[in-house]
């Protein structure tokens, strides 16, 4: 018989994780996995709130002799980035996540799996439904829509929690704690282009690029991986000069925080141009595959000849796009001055597409230091702006300030020793977490991050190291047994 996910162990945790599997859970569609959780803690006969924006809280009494224990919040966000491969079938607001056991990794068919935060809260819930686990006081919170501005833990207000510890169950690398976090913002801009008829004489092409790995755009900004984006827009920026092409429409990417994967666009070209664009596109691709070779070796740009459409966007709107696109920070910007391997600032430009005879583009950018982040955005703004686009920022989030005094890393560092023979590494992590925001409304709170080992979030590459679950599981068993006194 083959194996699944319900077989792995810890089996309490992989059978929660299966349950989140099968609720579609995309951000902003998350009334199914609101109203499961809900039940979930009520069939447990715990307190259980739900709030006004969609955060559930369930609330589990102290084991008999831990009552004098502080109180611990296990946090974990409920929603998941949908992503998917273009020639994969898969509705994410209807259709349950296929998953794969592949060697030592859990990932799903071509779409991403939702480990991200899918494991840390099926891990608190295995908390809550325990009869044998050891702890003082429990909360879990469970927020909403985390992956696309942090809604629920920005609308969270005071006074629903009493825990006095937060154990964020939200990053993604074992044997590792982290202690702080990079802020962000949206830069947006949007082009309000004329369309005109298509030229004589021409005749059209979609233009694809298809095959990167995509992933995080804060974890792995740092990769050196390829955006869509940015590729698709050198493409078209040289082949407007040299073969009169004009842009009918565009579409790269979809989600802020995630690298776009692909990109594609319909356009047209003199026809006496055909065959030599057909060779450029050809020769574009063997150099952008060179580029790439180490960081994206799947990459492919692909041109298919087409329907004429039936108009093409004005050549200044045309121009100003390919500009605003070309000049956008994009990637790393800086690094961490006494961390030098951690990212201090970067942007993503996310999204660069035609909608309702409109042109969006959106970057999110992070930085650990808030003046960078801002500074950043509001550069990306002018660029925007230069170009003839209406732009501003939004979305902004705190980043988390580390105390390396932290009472609860103190302990966590001492229980990781003492179960594994070994020092805990302490980290700064260039992505958004909660805890900055959630800190905001309970400034006392100690707050510490961790979680099993997970690969390429935010894109279908996503995968689940197993081992690391059940170490994650156990270090987590463990903390919660010695949860110091108040």
């Amino acid at each position: 018989m083959s194996k699944t996910i319900l077989d792995l162990e810890p089996k309490e945790v992989w059978a929660n994780f299966h349950s989140l599997t099968q609720i579609p859970r995309p951000s902003k569609h998350e009334d199914k996995i609101q109203e499961f959780m809900v039940g979930f803690g009520q069939s447990l006969g715990l307190e259980t709130i739900k709030d006004e924006t969609g955060n559930v809280i369930i609330k589990k009494p102290a084991t008999p002799g831990m009552e004098n224990r502080m109180g611990v919040v296990l946090q974990g966000h409920l929603d998941m980035v949908p992503q998917k491969n273009s020639d994969k079938v898969h509705d994410f607001t209807t259709d349950p996540i296929s998953t794969i056991i592949d060697g030592d990794w859990v990932r799903a068919d071509n779409t991403t799996l939702g480990s991200d935060n899918g494991i840390g809260v099926a891990s608190a819930m295995a908390v809550l439904a325990s009869t044998d686990l050891v702890h003082g006081p429990v909360e879990a919170l469970f927020t909403c829509d985390e992956e696309t501005g942090m809604t629920g833990a920005n609308e969270l207000k005071p006074g629903l929690l009493s825990g006095d510890i937060l154990l964020n169950l939200d990053s993604e690398d074992e044997g590792e704690l982290y202690i702080g976090c990079a802020g962000g913002i949206d830069a947006t801009g949007e082009f309000s282009p004329k369309f005109e008829a298509v030229p004589s004489g021409t005749v059209a092409f979609n233009i694809t690029v298809k095959g990167l790995k995509g992933g995080h755009s804060g974890l792995d900004i740092n990769l050196g991986r390829g955006n869509a984006n940015i590729i698709l827009n050198a493409l078209l920026m040289t082949a407007a000069n040299k073969y009169d092409l004009r842009l009918a429409n565009i579409n790269g990417g979809n989600l802020r925080n995630a690298i776009p994967r692909e990109a594609f666009a319909l356009v047209t070209i003199a026809a006496e141009n055909e065959l030599t664009f057909v060779k450029y596109v050809s020769e574009f691709n063997e150099i952008v595959r060179e580029e790439y070779s180490k960081a994206d070796e799947g990459v492919m740009v692909s041109c298919e000849k087409t329907d004429i459409p039936e108009k093409v966007i004005d050549q200044k709107t045309q121009k100003s796009l390919f500009e605003a696109v070309s000049t956008c920070p994009n990637g790393t910007i800086a690094m961490t001055a006494d961390m030098p391997d951690v990212v201090e600032t970067s942007s993503n430009l996310a999204i660069v597409r035609l909608k309702d005879e409109k042109i969006e583009l959106a970057a999110l950018t992070r930085s650990s230091v808030d003046a960078a982040k801002s500074l950043l955005a509001s550069q990306i703004c002018d660029i925007f702006k230069k170009s003839g686009a209406v732009a501003n920022t939004s979305g902004e989030y705190p980043g988390w300030k580390p105390n390396v005094h932290s009472p609860i890393l103190k302990a966590m560092k001492t229980v990781y020793s003492n179960k594994f023979g070994k020092v805990p590494e302490v980290k700064v992590i260039h992505a958004g977490l909660e805890c900055g925001i959630l800190a905001g409304a309970y400034p006392d709170m100690d707050m510490i991050s961790f979680g099993p080992t997970i690969r390429h979030p935010h894109s279908p590459a996503e995968k689940v190291n197993i081992e690391t679950v059940g170490l994650f599981w156990g270090y987590l068993v463990e903390t919660l047994k010695e949860i110091p006194v108040k």
